[in-house]
């Protein structure tokens, strides 16, 4: 499996991906620390039991990141089933289930570490400069267990439920359906509509986990069976 991982990498040039999310890391530094003052005072407001500050680190890392791993499984996925090279692969013999899923697989664990990558540069800069920002979040700092299970499990579960998207991708063999769909889950998880919000709503989550759990098995299984249809 590790050796397939490695060769979706290499055949869908890894490197293009690691300077994006590079740039996007960049892009998010210098977006943030510019608010980072604003964002907070002496008394932070707390959001779902983060500082603003640290609520605002998740919101734009997950909303980007979740449409960077549909794009992901467009590019990885979608895209060999529309140029038909997913039928060379799957002459190959190799169990088809053990194809695909080092595909998702490949994904996954690039989009995981490119997010938690990405928060921790977030979080160190913005204590490196709290001198000169003037921060007062004391969640920002990388110091206790919480922080780091809240940045981990919380990564992992944004990366999760973008594979959502890899169903409606594969049913009807298009990437911009998948691209969109991404989005649509992005919205859907971080946005608001005035204080309306599901963004911190554990069922709202729990549900979406199952539905990227059934995405999963669904395009796996139809992976094995779907020239026999």
């Amino acid at each position: 499996m590790l050796k397939l991982i490695r060769l979706e990498w290499k055949k869908n040039n890894i490197k293009k991906y690691i300077w994006k999310a590079a740039g996007i890391t960049v892009i998010l530094l210098f977006f943030i620390i510019p608010m980072a003052r604003e964002l907070e005072s002496e008394n932070p407001i707390q959001l779902h039991g983060k500082s603003m500050l640290a609520h605002s680190i998740d919101l734009f890392t997950h909303l980007i990141f979740i449409i960077f791993t549909g794009i992901m499984i467009s590019a990885f996925i979608i895209d060999a089933y529309k140029k038909r090279t997913m039928d060379l692969m799957f002459s190959y013999p190799i169990s088809r289930r053990k194809i695909l899923l080092s595909q998702i697989a490949a994904v996954w664990i690039f989009s995981f570490a490119s997010l938690l990558f990405c928060k921790l540069c977030l979080s160190v800069t913005l204590t490196l400069t709290r001198p000169l920002t003037g921060i007062a979040a004391t969640d920002i700092l990388a110091g206790s267990l919480s922080f780091w299970l809240n940045m981990i499990l919380s990564s992992a579960a944004m990366v999760s439920v973008s594979y959502i998207s890899l169903l409606t991708g594969t049913l009807t063999r298009s990437s911009k359906t998948a691209i969109v769909t991404s989005v649509i889950i992005a919205a859907l998880t971080q946005g608001n509509i005035g204080d309306a919000t599901l963004a911190g709503s554990i069922p709202f989550y729990a549900l979406l986990m199952i539905l990227a759990v059934l995405s999963v098995c669904i395009s796996v299984c139809h992976a094995e069976t779907g020239d026999l249809r």
